[in-house]
């Protein structure tokens, strides 16, 4: 390594920049700095039943490392892809709701992609405020992405605001039109709530731990992926536009006059969601590290051959594309929408606390400290960058983004924390959002492909929440807990509308209209109400003493009296005060 890891910018130890220069000059002149000594097969080598194991493994590049030039454009473009579906998800799934044409939601694809880039840059490098003892990011390799969690919210919004006239709709057909003040509305509001994530930053982690424990991100996280899997599944089936809302009519998906339209359901569209589906399943089982952490975008690039051979792509859009975008190219009109700042609040703290989770698990596997003075202070600068990402992507046209997890599988895969990669993947990133060929190309992917892939990563995000709950102890007290925040909020999940006719206001009272619409905005997202109510109840209940609940064994049918005897003086020694010990140490051994 080139320096020890210690609280700072982890830049390594001090030089001089005509240092840095020939270090440089040495990386791209010399076959050590280009290429090096790696085993660059390791990457590429497929787990087929047929082929040998590869006796050897990687050698583990710390933080500090300098690797081959040319092994870090292969890691940086691996992060690049692992990170790619995951990216341009939320905005195509959000430009749809919000009714924007193919243009608007190239132009969200592409901003996406290079907002991405730069805020993971802003994580790696973790920079110094001045005057004070805090940084901004976690010098690792924590990348940022758009945020899935903020997809449930946004929907449920836009579905309020056309419903409450806020949202343009054609009089005489009924169909709903392109709202970007809607769509500004979401992102000036999430601007707003960003600051106070950032303000979070500065609590203690402890304390911050204390008040937000796994029992109360677990089932909000797990409810997050939950509703997400419904648009998913819908996509798969055809698309989750006009033609879905009745299914039995046998309206055409996506449009009558897309090329290779059909009915919403049908076997062709089931069978290519599939396709993606399985490919992502193969790639697990026989793929090589880098197809295994590239699984679902290669999943997306199958479906899309199979899609383009048997005629459902349309070219229009990807040819009237221009071949380059950047940032403000199209800009909303940025306001607050006071129905969405309760729910925005509840969205921070479960983005504050996956980031805490996120690099937690960075640091893991990047083999440093987990606990200590250096560890707190990554901690509270992910966290900070985290909420500056909410704040500057919503500046940047695009909904919050957040620490993303699937670079963590990544790292352990290839056995790489080094920056350089880290940043590769940014200049990746960046590159492929300025090309807007490529994110018209995106834009334009059927509904199926993308219904297939998308229900994967979204049931990924549910499989974090029960990660996440896994990690606490299943006393009496929390499974109470956990029962009374899923009754609600899982119901709320599965029927979005149960409170919708709760209030008959209709006056033109706006300040009550308004609160009206928070409550049901509330009350009809269930991770919202979820994690709420875990929140409460975690806080009100008081801790009790679960100890016989949690240690006491089921004593086996099959064992003598003596050896029931020990095994419950093993689990609580109390029971029995003349064992001496003697049972329990015969029974570890």
């Amino acid at each position: 390594m080139d320096g020890p890891d210690q609280i700072g910018p982890d830049t390594g130890p001090k030089r001089t920049i005509s240092d840095r220069f020939r270090r440089a000059v040495r990386s791209f002149t010399t076959k050590e700095g280009l290429i090096g000594d790696y085993d660059y097969a390791l990457l590429f080598r497929p787990n087929l039943p047929f082929m040998k194991k590869a006796r050897s493994r990687a050698p583990f590049f710390g933080l500090h490392d300098r690797i081959p030039i040319l092994l870090a454009l292969l890691l940086g473009l691996q992060h690049a892809l692992a990170m790619l579906a995951g990216v341009i998800t939320p905005p195509i799934i959000i430009g749809g709701v919000a009714n924007f044409d193919s243009s608007t939601s190239q132009y969200l694809v592409s901003t996406s992609l290079i907002v991405s880039g730069i805020l993971s840059a802003i994580q790696i490098t973790r920079f110094s405020i001045p005057k004070t003892p805090y940084y901004l990011g976690t010098g690792l390799i924590s990348v940022a992405g758009t945020s899935f969690s903020t997809l449930t919210i946004a929907n449920n919004a836009l579905s309020q605001m056309y419903a409450s006239g806020y949202c343009p709709v054609d009089p005489e057909t009924g169909a709903k039109l392109a709202c970007p003040h809607g769509y500004g509305a979401i992102l000036g509001t999430s601007c707003l709530c960003a600051l106070l994530e950032i303000g979070l930053s500065f609590v203690s982690i402890d304390i911050l731990k204390r008040v937000f424990p796994p029992l109360v991100t677990g089932p909000t996280v797990l409810l997050i992926g939950v509703s997400l899997i419904e648009s998913g599944l819908k996509g798969w089936a055809g698309g989750s536009g006009n033609c879905s809302m009745d299914p039995s009519s046998r309206a055409l998906c996506p449009s009558a006059t897309a090329p290779h339209a059909l009915p919403w359901g049908s076997a062709e569209f089931i069978g290519l969601g599939f396709l993606v589906f399985l490919t992502i399943i193969l790639c697990e089982r026989f793929g090589s590290p880098i197809m295994k952490s590239c699984s679902v975008v290669l999943g997306l690039l199958v479906g899309c051959i199979v899609a383009a051979a048997c005629g459902y792509f349309d070219r229009s859009s990807i040819d009237a594309a221009p071949v380059a975008s950047f940032i403000w190219v199209k800009t909303f009109p940025l306001k607050i929408y006071a129905p969405l700042i309760l729910p925005f609040l509840a969205l921070y703290i479960v983005l504050m606390m996956e980031t805490i989770g996120d690099v937690t698990a960075t640091c893991d596997v990047s083999r440093l400290d987990v606990e200590g003075e250096l560890f707190d202070s990554r901690i509270r600068g992910g966290v900070l960058a985290d909420g500056f990402a909410g704040l500057l992507a919503g500046l940047c046209t695009i909904t919050p983004m957040s620490t993303f997890a699937q670079n963590n599988g990544v790292i352990a895969l290839t056995r790489c924390a080094s920056r350089r990669a880290g940043y590769f993947c940014c200049f990746f990133l960046i590159v492929m959002g300025i090309f807007s060929k490529f994110a018209a190309a995106l834009v334009a992917i059927p509904s199926p492909v993308l219904g297939g892939m998308t229900t994967f990563l979204f049931s990924s995000v549910a499989i974090s929440g029960i990660r996440i709950i896994a990690t606490m102890p299943f006393t009496r007290r929390n499974r109470f807990i956990l029962t009374a925040a899923f009754a609600v909020g899982m119901g709320a999940t599965l029927v979005p509308d149960w409170f919708s006719y709760v209030f008959t206001y209709h006056g033109n009272n706006k300040g009550l209209t308004g609160l009206i619409d928070a409550i049901e905005l509330i009350m009809t997202t269930g991770f919202v109400v979820a994690g709420l109510l875990a929140l409460v109840l975690n806080l009100l209940l008081p801790e009790e003493d679960d100890e016989e609940d949690t240690d006491t064994r089921l004593l086996d049918s099959d064992t003598t009296v003596e050896e029931n005897k020990t095994a419950a003086a093993s689990a609580n020694p109390t029971l029995s005060s003349s064992d001496n010990g003697e049972g329990k140490s015969a029974k570890l051994s």
